[in-house]
């Protein structure tokens, strides 16, 4: 996803800097190389790495336990705001892992000539220009950008799954194989990215451009996020949707494929639907 999320992010700083996608990767090739197009690469592997192990595994927990302090009952009839409740919680956590990366890998895709070649040369320079300050000065429009994120990503796709064996499918999830099931995760995680990505957006340009500016001089200030977003206005901070959505959708697609086949791995039943038909046999064991 590399090269697409490089040609997104340099649209959002500067939009009028490629055609689009294709011209953007042959403009880069042209200019720098095929190695070009893999600029970024090392921090975006680390950081949502990092996150990625964070957000999955602390979603369950979270969502296990606020399950455990409402109730069987109340966490089948408001489950949509336990899985939202459930991802905020986790996606809050896994952003400060994610932060110092993405500053990092912001900061090598959208500055021309690249502000680093590798991800070690790009982390010393940060570190040693700016100090900490540098790596997590982006923390609260990364929260604005992926606390939404996530809860879409998660709430959508448990309702999409649930919705897919419902409406779409003759049976209930129990009696298909593992194999039908994980397309099904496929399926329901490319519809969340979708939309996940068109909700966060916004935030996405933000953290791409405040990540971009140059350092204050001395007495001077960098502008915040709300002077940033009255330059962009509506229509900048819409840039990339379209590079975004298919980077996302796919990248969502497959997070939750490759979730869900280690769950089964592990011996442990694939992401939604299967949840709701224990906790209906629950509720109807407890009123009989």
């Amino acid at each position: 996803m590399t090269p697409l999320d490089l040609v997104k992010c340099r649209l959002q700083v500067k939009a009028d800097l490629y055609k689009g996608i294709f011209d953007g990767w042959r403009t880069i090739i042209k200019s720098e190389g095929l190695g070009g197009v893999w600029v970024g690469l090392s921090p975006t592997a680390i950081g949502y790495s990092f996150q990625g192990a964070g957000k999955y595994g602390l979603y369950e927990y979270f969502k296990y336990n606020y399950g455990q302090i409402v109730g069987d009952e109340a966490a089948h009839k408001y489950r949509t705001v336990l899985y939202l409740g459930a991802s905020a919680s986790a996606e809050f956590v896994a952003d400060i892992f994610l932060c110092p990366w993405e500053a990092l890998k912001v900061r090598m895709q959208t500055s021309y000539p690249p502000y680093a070649r590798t991800g070690a040369e790009g982390f010393i320079k940060l570190k040693t220009a700016e100090g900490l300050k540098g790596f997590y000065k982006g923390i609260v429009p990364l929260w604005g950008r992926q606390i939404p994120y996530t809860m879409m990503k998660f709430a959508s796709f448990e309702t999409t799954v649930e919705m897919i064996y419902k409406t779409f499918l003759t049976k209930p999830k129990r009696e298909y194989n593992k194999l039908q099931q994980l397309g099904v995760s496929f399926a329901g995680g490319y519809i969340a990215g979708i939309l996940c990505a068109t909700v966060s957006h916004p935030a996405d340009v933000l953290v791409s451009k405040l990540n971009n500016l140059p350092q204050a001089g001395p007495g001077k200030s960098q502008p915040g996020i709300v002077e940033l977003a009255k330059d962009l206005g509506w229509k900048g901070v819409w840039r990339g949707l379209g590079p975004r959505i298919i980077m996302i959708g796919t990248l969502t697609g497959l997070q939750w494929l490759i979730y869900d086949t280690f769950k089964v791995y592990v011996g442990l039943p694939t992401t939604g639907a299967a949840t709701e038909e224990n906790n209906e046999a629950k509720i109807r064991k407890k009123q009989t």
